[in-house]
């Protein structure tokens, strides 16, 4: 099961990601974190990437890929992978298809989880994680069951993201609209694009996800 999760900042990927996760036992991969074990890790993509940030230069989509690629070779990923923030453009798109046929294999789905951009803005003022684990919540709509106490880890630390404000969740919706938004038509064209209502609860949203990847 190859999956992408398409949606704004704040549309609730993560938290469904975590979810497939949880159900399905395959890695949820974000191309950060890949970035960065690559370059920990000295694979010979990551020294790639290494001497690129070191010059102060953003990774070229082509290292991108070739980090992504050389992740989900391995076994973890034998069952499937979710893609987390990646692909975010056409020519990042096109890229990842013609790597994964390369290595035969094919996007499973590409679920677009749709929401109100007003209401948005407030969902996303209101997230905050935990300090220890990066466990997600919300002021409303995802409280810890005990006040200021992670489900998780039982820690009392959590932190905000400086930017998760309303002036700069529209910016970041700014910059979804013009470079990602156009993959919907690109997918939807493949025969691969789902889509959810994700200003539903979010239980729901998981439903109507668990129903996708059960007729796939």
């Amino acid at each position: 099961m190859r999956l992408i999760l398409l949606g704004p900042p704040g549309a609730g990927k993560g938290t469904q990601a975590q979810r497939i996760v949880e159900k399905h036992g395959i890695p949820q991969l974000s191309t950060g974190d890949m970035l960065r074990a690559a370059v920990s890790a000295g694979t010979e993509v990551g020294k790639r990437a290494k001497a690129v940030m070191d010059a102060g230069k953003l990774v070229s989509d082509d290292i991108v890929i070739a980090i992504v690629s050389e992740r989900i070779d391995a076994p973890d990923c034998s069952k499937g992978f979710i893609l987390d923030g990646f692909p975010r453009t056409l020519v990042q798109a096109d890229a990842t298809e013609s790597m994964l046929s390369a290595k035969g294999l094919d996007l499973s789905a590409v679920i677009e989880i749709k929401v109100d951009d007003v209401v948005l803005a407030d969902r996303v003022a209101g997230r905050y994680t935990c300090a220890n684990c990066g466990a997600g919540y919300h002021d409303t709509n995802l409280k810890p069951k005990v006040e200021g106490v992670c489900d998780k880890c039982g820690s009392t630390h959590f932190k905000r993201r400086p930017d998760d404000n309303a002036e700069t969740v529209r910016t970041r919706m700014s910059a979804y609209y013009k470079e990602t938004a156009p993959l919907l038509g690109y997918y939807y064209a493949k025969g691969k694009l789902h889509s959810v209502d994700g200003m539903a609860e979010i239980d729901t949203v998981t439903a109507e996800i668990d129903a996708i990847l059960a007729g796939l």
